[in-house]
């Protein structure tokens, strides 16, 4: 069971294929990860979705479901010895996924859903809130107000606004704003340079910007990362434009690490 003090102890990372295409995939990603996390002793949380319910198309792959999701999640977790998280759409999911996983994730477009973020936090669960595209960074404290009447095993998630169409841009003063709250707020530098829809079909992105944004936002107080990866994110079945490549976590992963222990040393 994660405790708090599993973020306090230095910059933590949540990382992991957008979605779960194979079983194979996520063991070539978490023996990757659980090597990072040997080396560094960083908290290290596995994620990966089960279905992607809100693909830009019909026809985008959306995983393998509820049930074996879940059991490829517990499969990794006991393998690696790694925390798992995955993203939940409604209630029912949230209360099933809850009991397997150690962190629920809010989708951005659904944490002003008061009856699954209570649903969420109503399980033994960390719950991670992603705050909306469509939301101010002041705009958190409310969903948090929800969130705390049940549970204080909260995440926070940084991931960027819409601005115009197809684009999003990072104000990184939302990083200290939502750390008022008073929980860990994570930074998730591969959604924050998404193209929703920029494809037609598909979102695109620029993973170029991501080690950039990064270490802006832990230069500006977050307490972790989340960045999707793949080990060759051209070939993925979803997000692959914005994903990092597996073998250039664990540098930048350093890079940022080396930040966060500057800014909070001096203070």
């Amino acid at each position: 069971m994660l405790k708090r003090e599993d973020f306090d102890k230095g910059l933590f990372l949540i990382s992991g294929p957008c979605v779960m295409e194979s079983l194979d995939l996520l063991h070539e990603v978490g023996e990757t990860l659980k090597k990072i996390k040997d080396k560094t002793g960083a908290t290290i949380i596995f994620k990966s979705s089960y279905d992607k319910a809100n693909r830009t198309s019909l026809s985008g792959f959306r995983g393998p479901g509820l049930e074996k999701g879940l059991e490829w999640l517990k499969e990794i977790r006991e393998t690696y010895g790694m925390p798992v998280l995955t993203d939940v759409h409604n209630e029912e999911e949230a209360k099933v996924a809850g009991e397997v996983v150690d962190i629920i994730q809010i989708p951005a477009f659904l944490c002003r859903q008061t009856d699954m973020v209570l649903a969420a936090c109503s399980t033994p669960a960390w719950v991670n809130i992603k705050k909306g595209q469509f939301l101010a960074p002041w705009d958190m404290t409310k969903v948090v107000e929800k969130a705390k009447s049940i549970s204080d095993r909260l995440l926070l998630t940084e991931r960027g606004v819409s601005f115009g169409y197809n684009m999003l841009v990072t104000d990184m003063r939302s990083i200290p704003t939502m750390r008022e709250n008073g929980f860990p707020v994570i930074f998730d530098g591969t959604h924050s340079v998404q193209m929703p829809g920029g494809r037609g079909d598909s979102s695109g992105g620029d993973r170029r910007h991501v080690p950039t944004l990064s270490r802006a936002a832990v230069a500006a107080g977050a307490d972790g990362l989340f960045w999707e990866t793949h080990p060759s994110p051209d070939d993925a079945l979803s997000d692959g434009p914005n994903m990092l490549f597996l073998d250039q976590v664990e540098k930048q992963f350093n890079c940022c690490r080396s930040i966060y222990d500057l800014v909070r040393k001096e203070g």
